[in-house]
């Protein structure tokens, strides 16, 4: 089986764990769940809990009590976009092809929706203590909680969030050290929350986990600069989005602001950085380096 042919499978392992934690359409709430519903099986690579259960696997984890932090990440990362849709922050009508939330449901409906998927994901991942075999495993479960939460709110994701918001509306001047903070906690603090947990649950050590966090950084930044390096130079058809836009919009970005040439050399270094830290312990999963170079040097 090829690379493309095992992240098929593994996204398709993810997909299905996540239906199993969705809710049930049911009772005076059954619409706000419907909303819930179609925000996260709009499609989606699934990429953040397949990252997940790799971090896992590296360290040797077993069993099922990945499961519940696997769904939870994904609604964590859907809610983000169902909220991004919205008139008063993107307002964008489709995603992934089809029409967003909010303009099937509602804004306010979207807005619950949001709501309730940040929530729900939260009742879901304590779920992953019914899981555990006993209490060093039940305190692993409760450190992975604490990782959810910080890099999902005001110190990772949605601290990413109001940058972008405030820069956007010129209310903060948007320099380099403000660009590299939003693509950390917009982009990378997800895929942190990942690796991390993914290693806490299979009893990595506090040093392996600082290093996962470190490299999940390095991934962030770099599929960010990839993200502005393709806005200049790559194709519509592959990228299935008009590229240009970033410059158009007079959108200061990590490639107007340093060159073409050093956006690549530093995307190259990251990319480096990553796999190498990646590489560095015990064992081994070539699948994560590859779905991490994937990532980084993708052309769409």
């Amino acid at each position: 089986m090829n690379f493309n042919e095992q992240l098929q499978q593994k996204a398709a392992d993810a997909e299905d764990i996540l239906k199993k934690y969705l809710p049930e359409e049911e009772g005076y709430q059954k619409k706000v769940i419907e909303a819930m519903n179609y925000s996260v099986l709009a499609g989606g690579k699934r990429l953040r809990p397949v990252l997940m259960k790799e971090s896992f696997l590296l360290f040797g984890g077993q069993g099922e009590v990945i499961e519940p932090f696997m769904a939870a990440l994904e609604m964590i990362h859907n809610y983000s976009l169902v909220h991004d849709d919205l008139p008063a922050m993107d307002n964008d009508e489709y995603r992934r092809g089809r029409k967003t939330t909010w303009t099937v449901y509602g804004e306010g409906m979207a807005v619950l929706a949001g709501d309730g998927l940040l929530n729900y994901a939260y009742e879901t991942a304590v779920k992953a203590f019914d899981k555990a075999d006993d209490l060093e495993e039940m305190k692993r479960v409760a450190r992975a909680l604490q990782i959810l939460a910080e890099k999902a709110g005001i110190y990772g994701m949605i601290g990413g969030q109001n940058g972008d918001l405030e820069a956007e509306e010129g209310k903060l001047p948007l320099t380099e050290e403000l660009l590299l903070f939003i693509h950390e906690k917009k982009t990378a603090a997800l895929i942190q929350a990942a690796l991390m947990i993914g290693g806490i649950l299979a009893g990595a050590s506090d040093t392996e986990i600082g290093s996962l966090e470190k490299a999940a950084y390095d991934i962030g930044i770099a599929f960010q600069i990839q993200d502005d390096i393709l806005d200049v130079t790559g194709n519509e058809k592959i990228l299935g989005k008009p590229i240009g836009s970033d410059e158009k919009n007079h959108k200061l970005t990590y490639v107007s602001l340093n060159g073409l040439e050093k956006s690549r050399e530093d995307v190259k270094r990251l990319s480096g950085e990553a796999e190498e830290i990646l590489s560095s312990f015990q064992e081994k999963n070539p699948f994560l380096i590859s779905l991490i170079d994937s990532l980084i040097t993708r052309q769409k």
